[in-house]
């Protein structure tokens, strides 16, 4: 390689250094004079809001008023430690409820208190409070706790009325699902006069349908018209999964309002009957039966007076069906279920016309409705 060669490579690879040097420097220049903190961009100016709306003035009233009615339920197991034998208790579920009267009575679902042995309360001020169970009525998802020991005042929800409700007008569902703070949902009534199964499998009916969202853990908790009353107590949700799906379910005030103070009183409700246990209706549509069929009577109860009959097995071993209930003031009776629901409007004392079957011979007996354990 000569001198000439030689020189020009040095001078390429020199001018290339430079090059590279002016390049960075440059970038690194105009990159701070680009993000000097006098050209970043500055947050956006806040733009005025109009008042709000009279109609999200008074949900928000409605709200305020009602949360400190709404309270936090966890339900507790009691377990043994079979080594140091020592007793824990272990939460077993949770749920919503809301504040009876100023006593500390809690109403809430019986599912949530189902199988458990103990109870705490978390009231809106997040103080918690152990609480013992007063009674229950299984059959219409009901069971009343009350606060144990605490010298305190409470804020009892106030009570309206199902009697008069309107598919359409608004409802409002409160729930304390976590029991740190309150959950408001709002929507309609999307229907009246629902029926849905409770955990005995017996109709809970005249029941509200809601499209508010209710989830399971405001279950037990209130439904409130637009006045702020108690209408109803959100007990189910329809969901393959278990979340909201559109439509919700909610126990009408009109019968809370009447087994709560009987459970309040005497520890469960009063419940009129006639004293019989009717065969299951899948059972008895499975044998082409229609009517209530009467599986038992009970000793001195209303049917014995009357002479009901129950099922009876025969002298070669076969079963011989005794009175089947056909209707019941003037109300055809299909299977035991229609027989409950016309019961379930009674009140003990009341008299009742029936009609009854047996073995192909039709009567008629009127009965006065006792009390039923």
């Amino acid at each position: 390689m000569n001198k000439n060669s030689s020189f020009s490579l040095k001078t390429l690879t020199i001018s290339a250094l430079l090059g590279a040097v002016i390049v960075l420097l440059s970038y690194v220049f105009f990159r701070r004079v680009a993000y000097q903190p006098t050209n970043l961009a500055k947050p956006r100016p806040i733009a005025s809001r109009a008042d709000l709306g009279d109609d999200e003035t008074s949900t928000i009233k409605l709200f305020e008023n009602a949360q400190a009615s709404v309270v936090y339920i966890t339900s507790l197991s009691v377990e043994r430690d079979f080594i140091s034998m020592n007793v824990f208790e272990i939460p077993q579920g949770a749920g919503s409820g809301f504040i009876w009267d100023s006593s500390g009575h809690i109403v809430t679902n019986f599912h949530l208190i189902q199988n458990a042995q103990a109870a705490t309360i978390t009231l809106s001020d997040q103080s918690i409070h152990q609480a013992k169970l007063i009674g229950a009525e299984p059959d219409k998802d009901i069971a009343v706790l009350k606060i144990e020991g605490a010298d305190l005042r409470f804020a009892p929800i106030p009570i309206g009325t199902s009697k008069d409700l309107r598919v359409g007008q608004k409802v409002f569902a409160i729930g304390n699902p976590f029991g740190f703070d309150h959950t408001l949902t709002t929507g309609i009534i999307s229907g009246l006069g629902r029926e849905i199964r409770s955990v005995t499998e017996r109709p809970i009916q005249g029941v509200i349908q809601t499209d508010a969202a209710i989830n399971p853990g405001n279950s037990g908790g209130p439904l409130l018209d637009s006045s702020g009353r108690l209408i109803g107590m959100n007990t189910a949700i329809v969901s393959p999964s278990g979340a909201y799906s559109g439509i919700g379910f909610a126990v009408p005030v009109d019968t809370i309002n009447r087994i709560v103070p009987q459970i309040i009183k005497t520890g469960k409700a009063t419940k009129p009957g006639l004293g019989i246990r009717v065969i299951e209706s899948d059972l008895a549509r499975k044998h082409g039966v229609i009517g209530a069929i009467v599986a038992n009577v009970l000793p001195g109860s209303p049917a014995e007076k009357i002479g009901l009959e129950g099922i009876h097995r025969l002298a070669n071993g076969a079963i011989e069906l005794g009175d089947v209930i056909t209707a019941i003031d003037d109300l055809p009776v299909e299977d035991g279920n229609d027989l409950l629901r016309v019961l379930d409007e009674k009140a003990p004392g009341d008299k009742v016309t029936l009609q009854i079957n047996r073995r192909g011979n039709s009567r008629t007996e009127t009965a006065r409705l006792g009390i039923i354990e």
